[in-house]
């Protein structure tokens, strides 16, 4: 019921277990003959309600401040700390069953976080007048971090089981306590006692406890070795691991133990802690990987000479990737990412720090040009900075790239399932190893260079405003690049944890004009699918996605008369960032598809002279060990937005590493230990509106919708909502006003510039989660169906830019002016 008893507490205790008595209702008549019928009536249906018998299940395990363990009752299992053990007995007493009541009464104790972060609540709001009670409320936006790549397997399955054990220390001092959990070569058990014990101390434990299963002899005194030690308010909670010498000594009790576990952890429940949390982690990792809004390139060393080997891709950041081609598609990252900037780069890394590179193609005979300046080049001659800047920005491919460098960690390219050596033989394959192959390609590779393309309007704006008049030619030649006689090979590697593409694609060009509203546009196929093309025009197009197209392939016509290939329908898909290259979907209006039905002839008839432009069958396994690897070390956070009812929330940070200075910030205005406070960028009034908006638009095919934020943070101010001022770009409309606030900003504080990269989320594959989703399901269903519901809840995903540094360069740089 919503209505408050608070006020006939009294009366409830009163009458708690006395509702099936034969007496009780003029027991309670007598009681209550004070009060209006209404209300007499109510609270009689309340006693009734909490007297109902309960089947429900009690697990507080992270909902209460205690250590919560296994709780037996009447059949059930059910997971309570001290208090709430304490609580159910007397009120179970009370009620003579397990009904409503002891269970309501179990899940309000005065440890729940729920209850106290309530009772804090009601305080601060007593306490502060009503508007400002509410502004309060909204300075919180607490979130928790989870990390790519960290999923601890456990070697064995711990069963939850509490007996009594005996801990003898070397010293002769001896202990008698419980366990928590159990498994064959392993425990965790308490002590009420905090006399030290320090890890890699060896200890003799005896399953007292069992002494009715297992008939204990000398040798069942076994020996420990303690790996881990937790203080929990007055108690040490100590997990210790056989000692390998022991293990031979204590072969019949070992074998006892592994039928014992066998035979009883369905019944005692297997310990799914590191499960659940990988299972969540990595399904957010499915989510934002392959919306990645940065291009990480793997770099190669040969002969000590560093060089880009491998781009990870993905439909986001496709555009970064094709920026760097020249006209013939091959690959100009080494422009971008040079041996001189790898060097700077690896300095720049040591105290977390980017590099800035400002960049254009000039076009002239067919053929693309690359300039490159970075921050540090540029820095040398202050005057020729502002000209080359201003010069860059009025051509038509200005690119502003923020570049960072991540170390290579092999021993992350492989990323197994936490099922304790569980995993079904039909999976295994999901959970293969890295091969001798694919470790042999990453030994040559020492560093991944993250680009990100942070190209605003406003930033374009600001440079195009710098005049280049009398620009040194001289000088502007020294950062172009020379053409390469023999193409550069830069391998595109998939962000992929399925392979969205039904069919297989083949690279073939020929001839391809596409016509719409009676314009024709004239190109070249780059490959082809049974139900697609990628396309590559001449010049550039207004074509969007969605529009529809009519696709004529001339040279193909010439070699077949059985079909018409002069006007077939084709439903945009994408368009790249400078409009020249068109990937196409077949669009069926009636019948069946000409261009289908000829491309599957033309591929059965010819599929050992096609080539297939699929990298990863000639590497297998390389694919997924260079994502593992970037998604570990990735230190771009990025927010996970799901679905709340008919709203959408966002309490989930994702990435591989949380440091960096605005998750430093955001941690340190968080009221709670662990979590981090979202309000420097949800804390705007119209930011979530408009997210909400933008998102409920969006197709999952879509590349991302950006927003710019502005945020200052006032150390000396202890208010979250008076610390922290927010606007949006949009707001800042004038360059006078966005020095003003930056200039404020870094005089009272910290400034911070941050984009924002919104993205619809695609569906996961559930073939790479059902196997830790199927363990934890077959334990705790409840659990289970909890964190599918989870998973399919997630909407989109935004990946915070932290731009700081380019606004700083070119704040500073304005104010010379």
């Amino acid at each position: 019921m919503n209505k408050d008893f608070s006020k006939y507490q009294k009366i409830i205790d009163e009458f708690s277990g006395q509702v099936p008595n034969s007496d009780f209702e003029a027991r309670f008549n007598a009681v209550t003959k004070s009060m209006t019928k209404t209300e007499s009536f109510l609270l009689k249906m309340e006693l009734k309600r909490l007297a109902a018998p309960c089947s429900r299940l009690i697990d507080l395990r992270g909902h209460v401040d205690g250590e919560c363990k296994a709780f037996e009752h009447e059949e059930r299992i059910h997971f309570l700390d001290r208090i709430a053990s304490v609580v159910f007995t007397e009120i179970f007493s009370r009620y003579g069953g397990y009904t409503i009541g002891v269970y309501e009464a179990v899940m309000n104790t005065e440890n729940n976080f729920r209850v106290i972060y309530q009772k804090e609540k009601s305080k601060v709001t007593k306490s502060l007048p009503d508007d400002t009670s509410k502004i309060f409320e909204k300075s919180q936006f607490p979130a928790q971090f989870f990390r790519f790549g960290i999923y601890n397997d456990r070697a064995e399955e711990r069963m939850n089981f509490v007996i009594p054990i005996k801990i003898s220390l070397v010293d002769e001092r001896a202990f008698e306590c419980s366990t928590s959990d159990i498994s064959i070569n392993g425990c965790k058990f308490r002590i009420n006692d905090l006399s030290t014990i320090k890890i890699g101390q060896k200890i003799t434990l005896r399953f007292t406890g069992l002494e009715e299963q297992y008939q204990l002899t000398d040798d069942s005194d076994l020996i420990y070795e303690v790996k881990n030690v937790t203080i929990l308010d007055n108690m040490q909670l100590v997990g210790v691991k056989r000692v390998t010498e022991d293990l031979s000594n204590s072969d019949s009790f070992s074998k006892y133990l592994i039928s014992f576990i066998h035979s009883n952890k369905r019944r005692y429940k297997i310990n799914l802690d590191n499960t659940i949390s990988a299972l969540q982690t990595r399904s957010f990792e499915q989510f934002v990987m392959p919306k990645s809004n940065e291009l990480p390139v793997f770099i190669e060393r040969n002969d000590k000479v560093l060089t880009p080997k491998y781009a990870l891709t993905c439909n986001n950041n496709q555009d970064i990737y094709q920026y760097w081609q020249d006209e013939n598609h091959y690959s100009t990252l080494y422009c971008l990412i040079s041996q001189e900037r790898i060097i700077r780069l690896k300095k720049l890394a040591l105290s977390g720090k980017s590099l800035l590179v400002f960049s254009f193609i000039h076009k002239s005979k067919g053929k693309s040009y690359f300039y490159t300046a970075d921050e540090i080049q540029l820095s040398d001659d202050p005057e020729f900075m502002q000209q080359f800047l201003g010069f860059s920005a009025s051509k038509a491919h200005f690119s502003v790239s923020q570049l960072s460098l991540l170390d290579v960690d092999t021993s992350c390219a492989e990323s197994h399932f936490t099922l304790s050596n569980s995993i079904t033989q039909k999976n295994e394959y999901l959970n293969a190893p890295v091969s001798d192959e694919v470790k042999t390609l990453l030994a040559k590779i020492p560093y991944i260079v993250v680009v990100s393309d942070i190209t605003q309007d406003e930033m374009l704006h600001a440079y195009k405003a710098l005049s280049y008049e009398g620009i040194n030619t001289v000088k502007l030649k020294r950062f172009g690049h020379k053409r390469l006689s023999k193409p550069f090979s830069v391998d595109e590697v998939g962000i992929n944890y399925r392979n969205q593409r039904q069919e297989l694609r083949f690279t073939y060009k020929t001839p391809a004009n596409i016509k719409i509203d009676n314009v024709i546009s004239s190109g070249s196929s780059l490959n082809f699918s049974t139900s697609g093309l990628k396309i590559v025009l001449d010049k550039a197009t207004t074509l969007v996605a969605g529009d529809i197209v009519h696709l004529g392939l001339p040279k193909l016509q010439q070699i077949t008369s059985v079909f018409d290939l002069t006007g077939l329908p084709y439903e945009v898909i994408r368009v790249n960032r400078t409009k020249t290259i068109v990937n196409l979907r077949v669009y069926i209006e009636k019948h069946q598809h000409i261009g289908r039905k000829f491309f599957k002839a033309l591929i059965d008839k010819n599929r050992h002279k096609l080539t297939s432009d699929e990298y990863a069958q000639s590497n297998p396994g390389l694919a997924k060990a260079l994502r593992n690897i970037y998604s570990a070390s990735s230190k771009l956070p990025t927010l996970v937005v799901q679905t709340s009812g008919s709203r959408y929330k966002s309490d989930v940070i994702a990435s591989g590493d949380p440091s960096g200075k605005l998750m430093a910030e955001m941690a340190q205005l968080s009221d709670r230990k662990s979590y981090y406070n979202l309000y420097p960028i949800l804390g705007h009034a119209d930011f979530m509106n408009n997210l909400t908006v933008k998102l409920k638009k969006m197709q999952n095919t879509e590349t991302a919708s950006s927003k710019v934020l502005y945020i200052a943070i006032n150390p000396s101010v202890d208010r979250v909502d008076k610390a922290v001022t927010i606007k949006l770009s949009a707001e800042l409309d004038s360059e006078e006003l966005k020095q003003s606030f930056i200039h404020q900003a870094l005089k009272n504080g910290q400034f911070f510039c941050v984009l924002m990269k919104l993205s619809r989320a695609a569906g996961p594959d559930m073939n790479h989660l059902n196997p830790e989703l199927s363990y934890i399901s077959s334990y705790a269903i409840h659990r289970g169906k909890q964190i599918e519901q989870e998973i399919w809840s997630v909407a989109g995903i935004a990946q915070i830019f932290d731009i700081t540094q380019e606004v700083i360069f070119r704040y500073r740089l304005m104010r010379k002016n």
